[in-house]
């Protein structure tokens, strides 16, 4: 596949305290494309030096600031290269970098975003409970997107340049991965997959909390569908309001019809439930049509 899919192709490295695995997965990839580039979040140890010496360009940042800000940071790369592709993959160990050409070959063929899916492999390289996980939030993010892709956690993924370009990332968290996709959806960007191998705890055992993550994936998918998509935001939580109001409604106009009389507090209940779900609604109404008239002046 070679130098076809080469040209003009750059693979992006977010680390953080990685200098154990760094030098592996820099001097591999260097293989299959034009130009390798770390983006180091603050690390405390060697990462940098190692990467230099490993012929990886460094961009440091002077603290850590998180997976979505370094993943902001190869965006920006990519588009101060003026990359035809960017490649991103983890610093750990955990993607196999003789793939990269597996993912530059879909761009070549028209897609935009090409994600190493870790699960259309039946080979069993993650572990249950990141598997359940990554299910889990494989169930939102589609729902969101309303596309169905197996892995919507994988960081290893090929951008073209057209997404590169329009692709805005603006949380720091690991939210990030959830984030583009929608961002990609919204800017009717082309997503494919392609089954990758994994491995898991290579050189460095992950510390974080897997619940903690999780969590904080799922809220920063809130956080960016609320401000990207507020009327599926603020409609879906208002209908729902609504619709529980209207459930107490039924059931108080059946007690009273059989000789019950009013309570407050129920009574009080449905009413603040249809108010505040219609209120709800109508801000998800209004910031749509904002956003839309935004869209349609710029």
């Amino acid at each position: 596949m070679g130098n076809l899919y080469k040209k003009g192709s750059f693979a992006i490295i977010p680390a953080f305290n990685e200098q154990r695995s760094i030098e592996d997965v820099v001097l591999k990839a260097k293989e299959y494309v034009d130009k390798v580039i770390v983006v180091d979040d603050g690390s405390t140890d060697q990462t940098s030096s190692i990467a230099e010496l490993s012929g990886a360009t460094v961009i440091k940042h002077g603290k850590n600031r998180g997976y979505g800000a370094a993943l902001q940071s190869c965006f920006q790369q990519g588009k101060e290269l003026d990359a035809n592709v960017m490649v991103v993959l983890d610093s750990d160990g955990q993607h196999d970098p003789s793939e990269i050409p597996l993912l530059i070959k879909k761009i070549a063929e028209g897609a935009d975003i090409v994600i190493g899916s870790r699960l259309l492999n039946d080979n069993n390289c993650m572990p249950a409970y990141r598997k359940f996980g990554v299910k889990v939030l494989n169930t939102v993010t589609n729902a969101v997107i309303g596309q169905e892709i197996s892995d919507t956690q994988s960081g290893y993924r090929a951008y073209s340049k057209n997404a590169i370009d329009k692709i805005s990332i603006k949380g720091s968290g690991m939210s990030a991965g959830s984030e583009i996709l929608i961002s990609a959806k919204k800017n009717d960007l082309e997503i494919k997959e392609v089954a990758i191998n994994c491995e898991y705890e290579v050189y460095n055992p992950s510390t974080l909390n897997p619940v903690r993550h999780g969590i904080g994936v799922l809220m920063g998918i809130a956080r960016t569908v609320m401000v990207d998509r507020p009327l599926f935001y603020f409609g879906a939580a208002g209908v729902l309001m609504i619709f529980i109001g209207f459930i107490f409604a039924m059931q108080l106009i059946s007690g009273h019809n059989s000789g019950s009389n009013l309570a407050f507090g129920p009574t009080m209940l449905m009413v603040l439930l249809i108010i505040s779900g219609l209120l709800t609604t109508f801000k998800g109404l209004m910031l749509y049509s904002s956003d839309r008239v935004k869209s349609e002046g710029g």
